[in-house]
């Protein structure tokens, strides 16, 4: 999946939770919100108020709107990588949370096991 791919369908299940998002997906929208970010952050030159910014106004406001797409696709991958979405709370825990979602994260795809019903038994 290349970087336009990833932001695309991130984008277009912005509010889906189920499925599954494979890495290259969840790190280039890592990327992306990274660098989109950052760049507001350069507006910080321009002062609004007595104690605010510009690009801490801008960067904030981004961060309210990509709230919703961010816990998607961390819960997809998390999914993908064979974790519950429960996990995605080690973020709460503070400095080594942050580590340990980060390397559930970073796991491989594990397959789907397909569950069995009680009629074909």
């Amino acid at each position: 999946m290349s970087f336009g791919e990833a932001i695309k369908t991130v984008f277009r299940k912005y509010a889906e939770f189920t499925g599954r998002a494979t890495r290259p997906e969840f790190w280039w929208w890592a990327l992306f919100n990274l660098l989109v970010a950052a760049a507001l952050n350069f507006f910080n030159v321009i002062r609004i108020g007595d104690n605010a910014y510009l690009g801490s106004l801008l960067a904030g406001v981004w961060g309210v709107a990509v709230l919703l797409p961010n816990l998607a696709v961390t819960v997809r991958r998390l999914r993908d990588a064979g974790y519950g979405w429960g996990h995605l709370f080690w973020i709460l825990v503070p400095i080594a949370g942050i580590f340990v979602l980060i390397a559930f994260l970073a796991q491989p795809t594990k397959p789907v096991v397909p569950t069995t019903t009680a009629a074909t038994a």
